[in-house]
Formats: C-alpha cells, structure tokens, sequence
C-alpha cells in the first residue's frame, strides 16, 4: 500500500551515456518534512539523479512518482510546476539587479501593464521572511555575502515553484560556520512545513546533525537507504568507499603521517611579507620535503597568503626569498620558472577550462612553462595525460572527454596533475578536497604524502581542520588576515579552532 507521508519515489532509474552508465536501478524516496542526504563519492551517480528529478536528463529505464502518482518530469520548467525546486551550489542568480527582482524574476506582479513595484517589493520580504530573513530587498543581490544570496534562491525556489520537495546541491560548501547555522535554521523551519528537503554534502558533521535518513550512491549504483540514527559514522563511510567497517578502523588506526625529518635546506623565506589591505606582513618559513597547513576561517587570509607566494599579487612590504634568492618579479610565469605551482580554492572559475578535454587541461601547465613557441606534439600529450590519469586514479573513459563533463574529484586531479606534470618543488593546495567524497580525499591526501617523500615542499590549505592536522609538519593560524600562531604536528583540533576563534 503506498505511503501517504512519501512526497517522491524513484524506482529502479538507469541512465546512460556515451562510454558511461551513470546510474543503474537505482531506488530514492523522500517523504514529507524530512531532510534526506544524498551522499556518495565522486562519479557515484548523484549529480545524474538530481538533474533526472529535475528534468535536465530522462531516465533511460524506471519511473517516478510525485505524491504516489507516477509522472514523467519533462524539463527544468515542469519541475518547477509540479514542485521540485532546486538550489545549486554555484548560484544562479543576477547579482547586478536587487533581491526582490531576483525573487520574483519571471513573476513580477503587474499594474498598468508594468512591474508593481511597490507589491514586488512587499511579497520578497514575505518570502523572505518565511525564512526568518530580513533585509532591504530593494538592494543589489551584489552587496550581500554568499549564504545571503543562497537564501535569497531558497526563497526565490519556494516563491516560483510552491514547493514541496527542495534539492540543495552542496549549499554549505562556500559557507562559514555560523552561516551554515543559519542555514540549518531555516532548513529546520522548511521541514516543519512539511517540505522534503534532499541534502547533498560531504560533510559528516554536518549529516550527522541535521539529516534524518541518508541514501548512499556507489559507482551508480544504490547502496541503501538508512535512518541517520542507526547508522554509525564508520559503516556509512564504509558503505561509501565499498570497504568493510574493519579495514577502515585498521586505516584510521594507522599512523598517517610518515616520519620524515624535513632538508635542513630553507625552501621559502618570507619576512613581513604583505599586502595592505588583504594580509598583515608575515614572517614564513619552509625546508624542503615539508607539509605546512595553513588553517583558519573564510577571509582569515588563506587565500591572499597563497596569491602572494604564487605571484598573484604583489605584496607592498616584507620580502620572499627562495631558495636564497631575492624576489622581485611577482606573476604566475616567474613563479612557475622558479618551481612554484597553485591548486587554486575555486576549481570550476580559476581552475579547469571545461571546453578542454582531459588531455588538454592537463599539458596547459607544462605548456606554459615551455611557452608557446615549444609546441608538445600530440603523441608526447596523450603519453603525459595518460600516465597522469592512471596514477591519479581520474575516472574517464578517454583523455579526450571534456573536463567540464566529470566529477567534482576528477576535476581537482586534473588540475593536480597539470601541476605535478611540472614538477615543481612547492605546491600550494588551496581547499583541495572541498566539495569532493570521503575517497577522493583519502587519495589526495596520500598523495601529497607520497610527494613530499620525493622532495617536494606543499602549503596545504584547509577548512577541514582534521585533514590539516593529519598530515602537516607545522601548522600556521590566520586570523582576520594577520597570522596569530604556529603550531607542530601535535596540536589539536580544539586548540586550533579556540585560536582561529581568539579564545586562545
């Protein structure tokens, strides 16, 4: 008998493309006021079945249903109009224009055959403040931060749409603490208005405390569906990875940094090294063969420190030497000469080139080192992205698919490894495992392991504190862009977040 409280039921969806079976038998229910992940390793089939619920992509085989009645979801539009509304982690919305336009765009209330502007106005605080939210909607979405504007396209979801099942696509990935707290609370409001809320994250912290059931995707394929309750953390990351709960206490139990004692040579030498405006002058250090972690808070200054050190920026005082050597030409080209490469936090907009395939990503760094007068020939490409797709583990078909058509993880091992394909002596990973599965972490953080044990210097950038921890010789702590501590392997994770915080 069907379930009164279930608002969408897919059974048995398949879909696949060219080289590729995205998802395959896959079942997901979602009932009425539940907040339910969706959760899997990159490449696990969960970005295929949030455009299928969507009507982006139509399902090869299976079916649907919507409150117990099967439906064919025909396009983005027809979602909106049987309920389905989603927010997706990068947000599409016109910064240029003010937060009621954007709310009500496309449904403008009309008067005299023009915008009533004055009712428009009015209904977007309403909105809003269904949501607890209060603000001037007659301002630029622009002004505002990021969690704000994610709001705003809650609010513009529910408005549209009436929603009755919302999809959030990584929506805390951009978001501080705080912020993602007062987006639980208004997550907390939706699902006691009975709204069902499907919730794809990487975050265990974050499942564990807001989610009601987790359903597990792998190689697309449906693992299960579980009350959170019930489910211990190590079994749900087991049934992710495809490992039993033995084998992964075995690996956390496994020491997993490796003894290394750093070259007494001094790789970088900076020395109130700043920038007015971005990052306080800084004293930094680091010897060849070392991990050093970089932890604090969104616009603590992680990323301005990284832009200087790659040549981004120019800093204004202090001076950075490496390997003993003065700097006084700041670029991206000259840091490249001098063995310096960047991961950079924001993969999709300063990272890959989508309309590249694989290959051509990979050969970009290599390229630009030799200029453009030193053509790579086609064959010298495929042996290097080749070799680069194998030891990464990048899940393709082809080195010729294009990047924009992979995972969240493979993305960021493309980019990996155009860099490695330089060979530099410092790496500089900026959020490189943010928005992708427990997996793909583990593997990258053995590989700066494995790359360091070669010789190679990495600044690693995180929000993750554990991650940091786990694998850097010392740890430098920003804090409203100056540097406040500096710490061994050894600290924990509570005396670093009370002195990200100033309470140490």
């Amino acid at each position: 008998m069907a379930d009164p409280q279930n608002l969408i039921t897919v059974k048995g969806i398949s879909k696949a493309f060219p080289g590729v079976v995205a998802l395959e038998g896959v079942d997901f229910t979602l009932r009425k006021g539940e907040i339910h992940a969706l959760m899997g390793e990159n490449g696990a089939g969960k970005s295929t079945l949030i455009k299928i619920l969507t009507g982006v992509e139509h399902p090869d085989t299976g079916s649907i249903e919507l409150e117990n009645k099967a439906i064919r979801i025909k396009s983005p539009q027809h979602a909106q109009e049987l309920g389905i509304s989603t927010v997706y982690q990068e947000i599409n919305l016109c910064t240029n224009i003010s937060v009621a336009e954007n709310i009500m765009l496309g449904h403008e209330p009309r008067r005299f055959g023009g915008i009533h502007w004055k009712k428009m106005n009015e209904l977007a605080r309403q909105a809003l403040a269904r949501l607890g939210i209060e603000l001037d909607v007659t301002q630029p979405l622009g002004i505002y931060s990021i969690a704000i504007q994610q709001m705003v396209a809650i609010a513009r979801a529910l408005e549209i749409a009436s929603a009755k099942v919302l999809i959030l696509d990584e929506p805390t990935s951009s978001l501080d603490v705080n912020e993602t707290a007062r987006l639980f609370a208004v997550m907390r409001t939706l699902k006691q208005a009975g709204i069902g809320i499907v919730f794809v994250t990487h975050f265990l912290d974050q499942v564990y405390e807001i989610v009601d059931r987790v359903t597990i995707l792998r190689n697309g394929s449906f693992v299960g569906s579980f009350d959170i309750a019930d489910l211990p953390r190590v079994e749900l990351v087991a049934k992710m990875l495809g490992r039993v709960v033995g084998e992964l206490q075995a690996l956390a139990h496994d020491k997993a940094r490796v003894e290394r004692q750093p070259d007494e040579g001094r790789l970088i030498d900076a020395s109130g090294l700043g920038l007015s405006g971005m990052l306080e002058p800084l004293d930094l250090t680091m010897s060849t063969g070392e991990v050093l972690g970089i932890a604090g808070l969104l616009g603590s200054g992680r990323t301005e420190l990284a832009s200087l050190l790659f040549g981004i920026a120019t800093p204004d005082s202090g001076t950075l030497l490496v390997d003993g050597q003065s700097v006084t030409r700041f670029s991206p080209r000259e840091s490249i000469k001098r063995g310096v490469a960047l991961c950079p936090e924001d993969r999709k907009a300063e990272g890959i080139v989508g309309d590249l395939s694989i290959r051509e990503n990979i050969i970009l760094g290599l390229q630009g080192r030799y200029g453009w007068f030193r053509f790579i020939s086609t064959q010298k490409q495929y042996e290097i992205a080749e070799k680069y797709i194998k030891l990464l583990g990048i899940r393709t078909p082809s080195p010729d698919q294009l990047v924009k058509n992979l995972s969240g993880g493979n993305q960021q091992k493309v980019i990996l490894a155009r860099w490695l394909v330089t060979q530099p002596r410092l790496l500089i990973l900026d959020e490189p495992t943010r928005g992708i599965d427990v997996g793909a972490k583990a593997e990258i953080q053995k590989l700066v392991l494995e790359l360091v044990k070669d010789g190679m210097s990495i600044v690693f950038i995180s929000s993750e504190l554990e991650e940091v921890v786990r694998i850097s010789d010392r740890i430098v702590v920003l804090r409203d862009r100056a540097k406040v501590a500096e710490y061994d392997h050894a600290v924990s994770d509570r005396t670093l977040m009370q002195t990200m915080a100033g309470e140490a």
